[in-house]
């Protein structure tokens, strides 16, 4: 069962991260500030009730199914779990949040531009990490062959 919960909460995890950065490109790029407005709304609701769950299933199954192994990838994901759980709950849900009551009350300054600069800069982070935890999760289960080491120059 971890393995299942594991497997489902680190995917659910990175779309989610992935769907808000974009859609909110899209939305910043083409969209008017009603549909910011709308956009900000929903990732605070459903979003970050998708997403924080997401997050701790994938860390703490993760840390559960880790807890016996051993190894540099093993390491490797155990050392950027806090980072992205941090970064989530630190960074994320605060900008999230008063981003969605700036935009619900129409105050689309440069405050609310400097704070979506930090939130799109946390998110790619996050995904970022995720990834490389997505990665080095697959190499661990023998799904994913590590990589070629580069041939030497002559």
């Amino acid at each position: 069962m971890p393995k299942r919960a594991h497997l489902v909460a680190g995917i659910l995890a990175p779309l989610c991260i992935a769907l808000i950065f974009l859609s909110t490109i899209a939305v910043e790029l083409f969209g008017s500030h009603k549909a910011v407005a709308q956009l900000k709304s929903l990732i605070v609701m459903p979003g970050l009730w998708i997403l924080i769950p997401a997050i701790a299933a994938a860390g703490g199954s993760g840390i559960f199914m880790g807890r016996t192994r051993k190894g540099r990838l093993v390491d490797a994901k155990k050392k950027r779990m806090p980072f992205i759980a941090a970064n989530g709950l630190l960074v994320l849900v605060p900008c999230a949040i008063v981003l969605d009551r700036w935009a619900a009350a129409g105050s689309f300054d440069s405050a609310f531009y400097a704070v979506q600069a930090v939130e799109l800069v946390a998110g790619a982070t996050n995904l970022r990490l995720m990834g490389l935890n997505v990665r080095d999760g697959l190499r661990m289960a023998g799904r994913l062959r590590a990589a070629a080491p580069a041939p030497k120059a002559r």
